[in-house]
């Protein structure tokens, strides 16, 4: 009988993720992109005067016409979670010294979590990723640059902080752009910073999990090498 035995290398699901790094407000691909997510408040078109929505629409074709780089925009929908809002409603049924107040508050809170959880609302998140890779411009890669390209994300996260923040200040001035076309269509946004941009694909990545399990602080993570 043979004795020996296949070693069975176990992978990180790390290896089967186009993420490298995630850090200063930045997401560093494994092909040297670095991007940037903004958060887009919605707007009811509808409800909006035909003047508005003329006005909106034109600012719309203005900002797309006038983009000089890619971007991708992603909506997300997702089951509604209220859970915070729960938690802080259980809180004030503990500090409520009326016992009639405490009694609604509980029943309150009650009527809530069963609308909410046989309702199953849905809520809709908008974002615009901003990309900019710091190779764009040059010739175009043929097949096996690219392979040979995945293998630099070390190179680029251990790059001196004066190149990086070269980097960073041209994806900065793409972040304006939108946000300045955004404002003129009366959308407000955000730009996500390390943490929310790790619960966000955290989310994405474990849609189930997340449900269930929330997001560690950044601060508490261990990753492996």
């Amino acid at each position: 009988m043979d004795k020996s035995k296949k070693v069975t290398q176990k992978v990180s699901t790390q290896q089967y993720i186009d993420i490298a790094e995630i850090r200063d407000n930045t997401v560093i691909m494994k092909n040297n992109t670095l991007l940037a997510v903004v958060l887009v408040s919605s707007i009811n078109f509808a409800l909006k005067s035909e003047e508005e929505q003329n006005a909106i629409i034109s600012s719309y074709i203005s900002f797309i016409n006038s983009l000089a780089f890619p971007i991708q925009i992603v909506v997300q929908s997702r089951k509604l979670d209220i859970s915070n809002y729960l938690d802080k409603l259980k809180l004030k049924q503990r500090e409520q010294v009326n016992e009639l107040l405490k009694i609604q508050i509980k029943e309150y809170r009650q009527y809530v979590g069963e609308l909410v959880e046989m309702g199953e609302i849905m809520s809709k998140r908008f974002y615009v990723v901003v990309p900019y890779n710091p190779l764009e411009g040059t010739k175009k890669q043929g097949a096996v640059s690219k392979f040979f390209d995945s293998f630099k994300a070390v190179k680029l996260i251990n790059l001196k902080q004066e190149k990086f923040l070269k980097y960073i200040q041209e994806l900065d001035r793409r972040i304006g752009v939108i946000q300045s076309a955004l404002s003129s269509m009366m959308v407000n946004s955000q730009r996500l910073d390390t943490q929310s941009l790790i619960e966000l694909y955290y989310n994405s990545y474990n849609p189930n999990l997340s449900s269930r399990q929330r997001m560690v602080d950044k601060d508490k993570l261990r990753v492996e090498d």
